[in-house]
């Protein structure tokens, strides 16, 4: 049955972030309400903050984007932080959702889920078969919790809930912090940075081996869309584009992006990660949709959307 968004009212937890923001450019197109509530107003982690705000509005469609996020490094030092307040969000707005009457909710996985070694491309039913990455293991945690409780309440309930588990993902709104980010991001800065102060080389976290799958934001959200309206069932399903690229040549392509003619060097001490991470999209190919941003088109409007962050947030602090 095919499930429509015309009309409905939508909440979009998260909606600062680079998904949430991806999703709320991608709700304009439809003919539906957009609900949001910001941090100030609506903690998330506090269950009976979020019991108020569902009771009060209600929302017909549920998108679970919000979670705290980071590259290897803030995982790994923020162990704790990460997996208390990415369960408090995941058991806190699923459960608010089914007591308020929700009619469709999407819960957004990541491809940490799977076991650190899984046989490529990675499908939805390598699950639970092995064990994770270590330095982002209560993140994994948290969010194979949040579909397992979608799964539980599909099955016990009978709601329509269902999740979805993205790539890695790099696009408008991503986090530059220099520790703390993803590659994409924490590489554009680095090459960005060098550019400007005509650094003759820069460094790269790891050996620059492992392969990874990249996914422009807004491709995201339009899969997003699209398994709303297309898709109801238990599995989880992979949202990818289906090609890998190595770290080294991945970082080759940014420099080329930012225009950064320099040397470029790998740091062997910095943990590489999961060695490899492509996802088997196979399902949702099936289903009917494929990404139709390409890498270098990709990177181009990131590193767009970054001059003019950059340009934003230089003009606000001139300002006072």
């Amino acid at each position: 049955m095919r499930f429509e968004l015309d009309g409905k009212t939508v909440f979009v937890a998260g909606h600062r972030g680079m998904v949430g923001s991806a999703l709320q450019r991608r709700l304009a197109q439809e003919n539906a309400t957009l609900l949001t509530a910001g941090r100030a107003d609506l903690d998330l982690r506090d269950q009976a903050s979020v019991n108020r705000w569902f009771a009060e509005h209600r929302p017909q469609v549920v998108f679970v984007a919000a979670a705290r996020v980071g590259g290897i490094a803030a995982n790994n030092a923020m162990r704790g932080q990460f997996i208390y307040d990415n369960l408090a969000i995941a058991t806190n707005v699923i459960h608010a959702a089914y007591v308020s009457g929700a009619e469709k909710l999407m819960f957004l996985g990541s491809s940490c889920i799977y076991p650190r070694v899984a046989a490529q491309p990675i499908s939805e039913e390598a699950l639970l078969t092995g064990p994770l990455e270590p330095t982002n293991e209560p993140y994994a945690i948290a969010k194979i919790a949040g579909i397992k409780m979608v799964e539980a309440y599909r099955r016990q309930y009978g709601v329509d809930f269902i999740s979805v588990m993205p790539t890695n993902l790099y696009g408008p709104g991503d986090n530059y912090h220099p520790e703390h980010s993803h590659v994409v991001a924490a590489l554009i800065r680095r090459f960005h940075e060098a550019k400007v102060s005509r650094a003759p080389g820069v460094l790269v976290w790891g050996t620059g081996t492992p392969r990874r799958e990249f996914l422009y934001v807004d491709d995201l959200a339009d899969a997003c869309i699209f398994l709303t309206k297309s898709y109801s069932g238990d599995r989880p399903i992979n949202i990818g584009t289906g090609e890998d690229i190595t770290i080294a040549d991945f970082a080759a392509e940014v420099a080329v992006t930012v225009g950064y003619g320099g040397e470029i060097e790998f740091d062997a001490s910095r943990p590489d990660g999961t060695p490899r991470k492509l996802l088997d999209v196979g399902r949702l190919s099936q289903l009917g949709w494929s990404a139709k941003v390409s890498l270098r088109d990709g990177l181009r409007l990131a590193y767009d959307a970054f001059l003019k962050e950059r340009e934003c947030a230089a003009l606000l602090a001139a300002a006072g």
